[in-house]
């Protein structure tokens, strides 16, 4: 490393005295956890068993590949060595003959320091040879060997040389520099952190205390109109002298709060359609504890998304609604269209429009790959045991979908540089998520994902087979190109078995950033193809691309066919007076 400034002894030695007390508080924070299903924790046996079955097979029907790749491993490793070996004599040339591209390791000491050097160049090798192992097993279906690509990913992120602090140039230089204050600091948040959560430790992503929900977002002006067991509904204040006759209600999903789509005012897609002169409802569903372990789907439709609607048409005395969904709430919508058609009811929905939206699960993603009998049985476990299943293992779940940029970075940041979190809205609202009814819980992962009921018409509401078929209204459905939880493809071939006049959007970067993208900014453009969807590799072929948020193109359709000639609503109306200011008691609730 270069030469650093020598510690205060006497600062060092009082920081590790209180490393010791914090020390003593994490152990009592450990003793404290809950217990849960291992199954919870990592795939069954029958995963790591298919893996090694197939590993072997491997070797004996084509051994060259594997011999291949190990011989190479070993050659790039003696070559690595003897070039340290020169570094360190004073001749060496540099190793990498391209910028390193990997923001891991930017550091100079990865390049400079023989020590840092050797450990980044072999943990590569490491890398490209278990990739190279693994990706071609073709003893494997296809979805068990992304599995195994996946977790093999999975460990080659955690044993990165950056999670540790011996081989973390950043970190030892900052614990140098803070005479072990950065420790002190790093070993605080990781205590707060298991402190906080009785499951098991989950990073802080955003400071919890920089924004105040209703107070710093979730600001749009707004009443709650109706409440139930289920959600609340809030009406937003009028901004324009004129609206449209049409309301228009969004239904988020319930796995996360509403407020994503009401961060800031800058970035509130809802006050962007209320400026619009668009009358908006929005469902703020509640986060539910061990007296919602019945809740199902069906729960969700008959109580929730059916009364809401019709909430809206009796506040605004209109016939149809334009209604909007968010990941699982455009499931639930597609599922309420299909529903409605089948009663004879599906007059009562004009418009849809559908953000990030699962109907066919055939190909789930990265998601899918958590999906294995021991998991699924450990949350069926859980729920049995509780009622619910928590917030924490769904949050996990999804942070470990990008676990290089929401697990092992923060970490580092915070238990080992010893930083405070960034005030971030929308990591913030990530970190405030909810949990799921019991029922609902093992439904949706079993029913849809597992066993793709909707796409496949036997997924049963309410007495009624949901048929995606059924649906014959015009939609307006966007997706985004880096979606880790929707793959767009796969909420395209959803789409395909809709009728009607259908308008799909793919929009730049991910689930969330590529849905939040004002279009004040533009930061994120989108694709764009006049053609009704088929097929989506056909379909991406041959689209435009259009440097500007997808909202503006939006605004259009919704508005399409009508004028703003009506006088602007207040919120609520005689049977359905104002209960309570936005953003609702219901999304202030916890987590259990």
């Amino acid at each position: 490393m270069t030469d650093q400034t020598s510690p205060d002894a006497e600062i060092l030695e009082k920081n590790l005295s209180k490393i010791n007390d914090l020390t003593k508080r994490m152990m009592a924070a450990l003793a404290d956890r809950k217990s849960h299903s291992p199954n919870l924790e990592t795939p069954d046996h029958q995963f790591y068993a298919k893996a090694a079955a197939a590993y072997f097979a491997e070797m004996m029907s084509d051994p060259s590949r594997i011999i291949e790749a190990q011989v190479g491993f070993w050659t790039d490793s003696l070559k690595n060595w003897s070039e340290i070996q020169q570094q360190m004599a004073g001749s060496g040339e540099n190793l990498d003959a391209e910028p390193m591209k990997d923001k891991r390791f930017k550091n100079e000491n990865w390049d400079k320091n023989p020590y840092f050097k050797m450990i980044k160049q072999q943990y590569l090798l490491s890398s490209r040879t278990i990739e190279t192992i693994t990706k071609d097993m073709s003893h494997l279906p296809e979805r068990e060997r992304e599995k195994v690509n996946f977790f093999a990913k999975q460990v080659v992120d955690m044993f990165a040389p950056t999670n540790f602090l011996a081989s973390n140039p950043d970190a030892l230089e900052r614990a140098m520099e803070t005479n072990g204050q950065s420790l002190v600091d790093g070993l605080q948040n990781f205590v707060a952190d298991l402190e906080s959560n009785q499951q098991g430790i989950a990073v802080r992503l955003a400071d919890p205390d920089a924004f105040e929900v209703g107070k710093d977002i979730a600001t749009t002006p707004g009443s709650v109109v109706f409440q139930n067991r289920m959600f609340q509904l809030i009406q937003y204040s009028p901004s324009t002298d004129k609206v449209y006759k049409k309301p228009l209600l969004i239904t988020p999903p319930w796995i996360n709060k509403f407020y994503i789509l009401d961060l800031r005012p800058e970035n509130s897609l809802i006050k962007y359609a209320v400026d619009q002169g668009h009358t908006v409802f929005v469902v703020s569903w509640v986060n539910p504890d061990a007296s919602y372990a019945d809740c199902g789907f069906d729960t969700y439709l008959e109580e929730g998304l059916l009364v809401a609607l019709d909430k809206v048409l009796e506040i605004t005395k209109q016939k149809s609604a334009n209604v909007a969904g968010y990941c699982i709430g455009g499931t639930l919508l597609a599922c309420t269209m299909a529903y409605l058609t089948a009663i004879g009811e599906d007059q009562k929905i004009n418009k849809a429009t559908f953000f990030t939206t699962m109907t066919d699960f055939r190909n789930p993603g990265e998601l899918g790959n958590f999906l294995e009998p021991g998991f699924l049985k450990g949350i069926e476990a859980q729920v049995e045991e509780t009622g619910y299943l928590e917030s924490y293992f769904m949050s996990r779940a999804f942070s470990f979908l990008r676990a290089r940029d929401l697990v092992y970075a923060p970490a580092v940041r915070s238990y080992m540089m010893g930083e405070a979190p960034p005030a971030f809205d929308l990591l913030q609202w990530n970190a405030d998520s909810t949990n799921l009814p019991g029922r609902m819980a093992v439904e949706y992962l079993q029913k849809l994902y597992v066993d793709n009921e909707l796409a496949e018409g036997n997924f049963e509401l309410l007495g009624e087979k949901i048929r995606l078929a059924q649906i014959n209204r015009p939609i307006f459905a966007v997706s985004t190109i880096q979606d880790h939880i929707a793959p767009w493809a796969s909420t395209f071939r959803g789409l395909t078995k809709t009728r009607g006049d259908r308008t799909f959007i793919l929009s730049e970067s991910g689930h969330i950033a590529g849905i939040v993208n004002p279009a004040s900014k533009d930061k994120y453009g989108h694709w764009h193809n006049a053609e009704p969807p088929r097929d989506p590799e056909f379909w991406l072929e041959n689209a435009t691309f259009v440097k500007e948020s997808w909202w503006h193109r939006w605004s259009k359709w919704l508005a399409e066919g009508e004028q703003k000639s009506t006088a602007p609503r207040k919120p609520g109306s005689k049977n359905n007076p104002v209960i309570e200011p936005a953003p609702g008691s219901f999304v202030l609730k916890p987590g259990v």
